[in-house]
């Protein structure tokens, strides 16, 4: 993914809950979608051998892959990207950068880490964070006002949501792969 092309709307992220049926989430997402993959409860090897699984069924789908972790890492692995907070994508090899970010300080802190889009969360209440505080529209459109890069709504995330913030792209978990 050149730093030039336009950034996804629509992100699939992966963990714990959506791995059983990731191969299907793949195959149903529109081409030129992302998928951001951070599989955290793999040890290193099971991590790398599933995102190479994966890259097979992304690149033949057309879709765009993000690392989660460092850019050097996501470089190894042949990302299309990398996600991660913006003290992670600070630094390393040019490669397209998701960057993490709760608030208005986070948003400054990616733009600050070469970010070339920001996924704010929580928008929405999420099983991701039970009970944590969500932003709600409003209170994302104000801070997505304060972005320099495209923003991207994380969190509670699925096609009826994301219609109430039309404008923006969004991620899911559940949203996309779930039920």
């Amino acid at each position: 993914m050149p730093a030039r092309q336009t950034i996804p709307a629509l992100w699939l992220v992966t963990d714990r809950r959506n791995d059983a049926v990731l191969d299907r989430a793949l195959r149903s997402l529109p081409r030129g979608s992302g998928v951001i993959f951070r599989h955290y409860h793999l040890p290193p090897a099971e991590r790398a051998a599933r995102f190479r699984r994966l890259r097979t069924v992304a690149r033949n789908r057309g879709l765009l892959l993000a690392w989660a972790g460092p850019a050097r890492e996501a470089r190894r692995h042949r990302a299309d990207a990398c996600y991660g907070s913006p003290r992670q994508l600070s630094h390393g090899p040019a490669l397209p950068r998701l960057a993490t970010a709760h608030s208005l300080h986070d948003i400054g802190a990616a733009g600050q880490s070469r970010a070339d889009a920001i996924l704010l969360s929580p928008v929405f209440p999420t099983r991701s964070h039970p009970g944590a505080p969500s932003l709600g529209p409003l209170r994302f459109r104000l801070l997505a006002a304060r972005c320099p890069v495209p923003m991207v709504a994380l969190g509670g995330m699925d096609a009826r949501r994301a219609r109430r913030l039309s404008g923006f792209g969004w991620a899911a978990i559940d949203g996309l792969s779930i039920g």
